[in-house]
């Protein structure tokens, strides 16, 4: 399993802990140093089975800077968030876990990085 963390993010850490307290194999992927490309950012939403506009984290100042809010959610503008997100990785919703059942989750709250871990 890999795991896309900020640092700086007191939720990634968290999730660290409990896959560490877990004894979980699993790879740390810096995502603000190593930009997920495009392709990755599609390749996990369907991991997901989300939209991009679903792992968005539109408070940020650059989402307010992009009008991210006022944009279109729908198939025709997918690709357009998906750019964003991919040119601007700070807009990516932390932690992700990529499961190696092929699935993955936004592992936020406890619950989801069982969830993640359940997977394996």
């Amino acid at each position: 399993m890999e795991i896309w963390i900020n640092p700086a993010c007191s939720k990634c850490r968290s999730a660290i802990s409990m896959l560490d307290a877990e004894g979980a194999e699993y790879t740390v992927r810096r995502y603000l140093e190593d930009v997920p490309t495009e392709a990755e950012i599609r390749a996990v939403l369907d991991r997901l089975g989300l939209e991009p506009w679903d792992i968005t984290r539109t408070q940020e100042a650059e989402a307010k800077e992009l009008g991210l809010k006022q944009w279109p959610r729908d198939a025709g503008a997918r690709d357009r968030w998906i750019t964003a997100l991919a040119e601007h990785p700070k807009l990516i919703q932390r932690p992700i876990i990529t499961a190696d059942d092929g699935t993955a989750v936004v592992a936020r709250t406890e619950e989801a990085v069982r969830d993640a871990l359940a997977r394996g």
